[in-house]
């Protein structure tokens, strides 16, 4: 909460930014729109669409001769577990935390290979999965010292090297802790019919007048609709994330069945990214309205707080700007009770200096930026962060992207006093 003054982030009356044509005469709000990205006109307006809530797909993984450690150890004494969000990178570790067998971590054979390998190259990146489980693991044939343990998981959005360097082995890691060692993995292919997923479609769509003179037409060109935006509304006609559509064409349309007047119509590519369909009744409380109290974000998980914070994110980046700073000196007050994780504290904060479903930054980057202005609050002022203990807890030890050891609440702490923020720990 703020102290002595309302929340910046509470919504102003609005009137919404796409409603039905009129003639239909609905009572209730368009859910979704999808617009011309080249003049921002509205391509139509619809009840709903298929193909936005996917699962991505799961990669699988052999590591092989691994050494595990932490919470991989944990789930090859399993056969089983879930690891959450992991890093691989090629090479070995920088020391032998938590490892089995140190010296096969420090293998001079090892230091050679990754020595033949330039420091700065591309192969050497790490690269993170999501939603990693461990599927099973057996005894390594040539070592019953290592295992070979099977894995899958979801790539982030950038992916995995082209080419990762693999003579000095992969060292697995998470936030927090080293993983282990494996000399080498393989990426199991999947079949060549890989299921799809839902087609993307509106449906219920009221078409705007761009729309219909193209279904009129019907030709090939006319039905292509180059680069296009879906934009997500609440129920009240807000506007609260949107996904690309890019060079789609319609291959079919019909009467729908949710409405006179209203068609569905098949698209031949869908929104990216996608939603995972986890993710949707996270997604249902958004689409009511903004939070209307603080703190609605605590009990999800480590992967739910991250979608959260990502319309969090999406929602104040938007907003940024349009409403005056607040002025210098104001005391704003951190309730840390549920800052166990990297998202809970950018969700924390944000609603400490912005109110219920606030945004205050998502990373370091983000929070020093939002401390120069435009997000709701203006430097100097003094930040009252209850219950500071959680935090530093849970976000004290942590590992970097390139598997250093770094201290998060410090470097956390840090960007505030840089910025002339007083931050008082109780």
């Amino acid at each position: 909460m703020t102290t002595g003054v309302a929340p910046l982030n509470h919504r102003p009356e609005h009137q919404p930014a796409h409603l039905w044509p009129p003639g239909l005469h609905r009572t209730d709000a368009p859910a979704y729109a999808l617009t011309n990205t080249a003049d921002d006109s509205t391509w139509g307006v619809c009840v709903d669409v298929t193909g936005l809530y996917v699962d991505p797909p799961r990669k699988l993984y052999e590591l092989l001769g691994c050494v595990p450690a932490g919470p991989l150890r944990a789930a090859v004494r399993a056969g089983t577990g879930q690891l959450g969000d992991i890093w691989l990178r090629p090479g070995r570790p920088e020391g032998p935390q938590n490892s089995e067998r140190p010296e096969d971590l420090e293998n001079p054979e090892r230091s050679e290979a990754a020595a033949r390998c330039p420091a700065d190259s591309d192969r050497l990146d790490a690269w993170r999965l999501l939603d990693v489980r461990v599927t099973g693991a057996r005894r390594h044939p040539a070592d019953a010292a290592r295992w070979d343990i099977s894995i899958d998981g979801v790539e982030d959005d950038y992916g995995e090297p082209a080419d990762p360097y693999l003579e000095a082995g992969v060292t697995l890691y998470d936030e927090r802790a080293l993983l282990g060692h494996c000399r080498d993995l393989s990426i199991v292919l999947p079949p060549d019919e890989v299921p799809t997923g839902p087609p993307f479609q509106l449906l219920g769509c009221a078409p705007g007048p761009a729309l219909s003179a193209a279904l009129a037409t019907g030709t090939r060109r006319s039905l292509h609709l180059d680069e296009a935006e879906l934009r997500i509304l609440d129920r009240t006609g807000e506007l609260l994330a949107d996904r690309l559509v890019s060079a789609a064409d319609i291959c079919a349309w019909r009467p729908s069945a949710l409405g006179d007047g209203l068609l569905d119509i098949d698209l031949t590519r869908g929104p990216w990214p996608q939603i995972p369909a986890w993710a949707r009744p996270l997604w249902a409380r958004w689409l009511t309205g903004p939070p209307a109290e603080p703190n609605l974000w605590a009990g999800y998980s480590t992967r739910e707080r991250g979608q959260w914070l990502d319309l969090v994110r999406e929602r104040g980046c938007r907003r940024a700007g349009h409403t005056p700073d607040r002025p210098p000196g104001g005391v704003h007050d951190l309730d840390g009770r549920h800052i166990t994780d990297v998202s809970g504290l950018y969700c924390a904060l944000g609603e400490a200096v912005n109110g219920p479903g606030g945004y205050f930054g998502a990373n370091l980057d983000a929070l020093d930026d939002c401390l120069t202005g435009r997000f709701g609050a203006t430097t100097p002022f003094t930040l009252r962060w209850h219950h500071s203990h959680v935090a530093r807890r849970h976000l004290s030890h942590r590992i970097s992207l390139d598997g250093r050891p770094y201290r998060f609440f410090d470097e956390v702490l840090a960007v505030l006093a840089g910025r002339q923020v007083e931050v008082l720990l109780r």
